[in-house]
């Protein structure tokens, strides 16, 4: 059992509330419900725009790049707040692919030639959105795929499915037997089923004598991409909380104003239950959420614990916020036209992404030391 670390700090910072007021005014006025459905339904949900402006404008790609190479030289809470904002918008950009999970695994390659170094800066800097060619449902801890293998002189073959946001990328981490490569997003052919949640599409990305950088070997990629995972788990988190504390608020501004028997349905005691449950709920998400971004910004020792209980409770309390988002709308909440479905969508696709609650709870439970039933 990990010892335990000092206490976290759940509070935010001022500079971090700058930050929340900076994304989630571009938000407000660039990537708004009736946008993020209209770009849904067009079958290419990534505005490019707004993720120049959010990662380069901002600077919010380069938030857990050092400065010396090109970035903002922030952290693991910087990151979580731009995620919460994300998480309330369901802001259709490749933030947590390309902004956290590549930017991690290339750091944890401790970047040293030039083309790893070259790629990083151009990542943090927002001019290419590079995607890892990994399940988005590979969890911390889990076996890593194999699916991809070098055929010789650096040309890769094989295929890697479900991976989020293929469609948006230049540039493909593979990982490879012999190692992880950079391979540009031209020579891959993608398969694009209907995702569920069409914010954040998956493709079946296949490879067929590919060309590729070799960046890492085989035993310093693995050690990156399980690095990367754990981060991206703590930090999905955070979305997960913004997610869930947009459904409470419109909820209960949907229940103060809509009138049955003369009344407002928000005044039915029994919603009352219902929402303040789930506020309860929310409240306790923050937290945990928040030690979990805190944990990875302070490299705490029981960092491993304290991710997998906020995945383990976060991703619940999305999809049951979600869920009385709809259902308290009432038929307004069953439409397409009304964004509650995309929140339900993105919570169910969540839920799912970077390991199940249910292998979060594992993973509790062995770093407790708690004896399987």
């Amino acid at each position: 059992m990990t010892s335990p670390s000092a206490p976290y700090d759940l509070l935010y910072s001022e500079t971090e509330e700058e930050l929340r007021s900076a994304v989630r005014s571009l938000l407000a006025d660039r990537c708004d419900a009736a946008s993020v459905l209209a770009r849904a339904e067009s079958g290419r949900p990534h505005d490019p725009a707004v993720w120049q402006t959010l990662a380069a404008g901002i600077g919010a790609a380069g938030l857990l790049v050092p400065e010396k190479l090109g970035g903002q030289g922030a952290g693991h809470r910087e990151a979580a707040v731009v995620l919460e904002e994300l998480g309330r918008a369901v802001a259709p950009v490749p933030y947590l692919t390309s902004g956290v999970l590549a930017t991690e695994i290339l750091l944890g390659c401790e970047p040293s030639s030039p083309e790893l170094t070259g790629l990083l800066r151009e990542v943090a800097s927002g001019r290419q959105v590079c995607i890892p060619a990994l399940p988005l449902t590979l969890a911390p801890g889990a076996p890593l795929p194999a699916g991809v293998r070098d055929t010789g002189a650096g040309t890769l073959t094989g295929s890697v499915s479900s991976v989020a946001d293929a469609v948006a990328a230049d540039v493909l981490l593979v990982l490879a037997d012999t190692g992880l490569y950079a391979v540009p997003a031209a020579e891959a052919v993608l398969t694009e089923p209907v995702s569920l949640d069409l914010t954040r599409p998956v493709a079946t990305v296949t490879l067929d004598r590919a060309s590729g950088t070799r960046l890492a070997d085989p035993g310093v990629a693995r050690a990156a991409v399980a690095g990367a995972l754990l981060a991206g788990a703590g930090l999905l988190a955070s979305e997960q909380l913004g997610l869930a504390e947009w459904c409470l608020a419109e909820t209960v501004a949907h229940v103060r104003t809509r009138h049955q028997f003369n009344r407002p349905v928000g005044s039915f005691q029994a919603l009352k239950h219902r929402l303040a449950r789930l506020w309860l709920d929310v409240a306790s998400a923050r937290a945990a959420a928040r030690a979990a971004a805190d944990a990875l910004a302070t490299g705490a020792p029981d960092a491993p614990l304290t991710i997998a209980v906020a995945q383990a409770y976060c991703s619940g309390v999305a999809v049951r916020a979600a869920e009385e988002c709809v259902q308290l709308h009432g038929g307004i909440g069953m439409t397409w036209e009304h964004p509650a479905h995309l929140y339900l969508k993105r919570a169910k696709a969540d839920s799912l992404a970077l390991g199940t609650a249910g292998h979060h709870r594992g993973l509790v439970a062995d770093f407790a030391e708690l004896p399987a039933p």
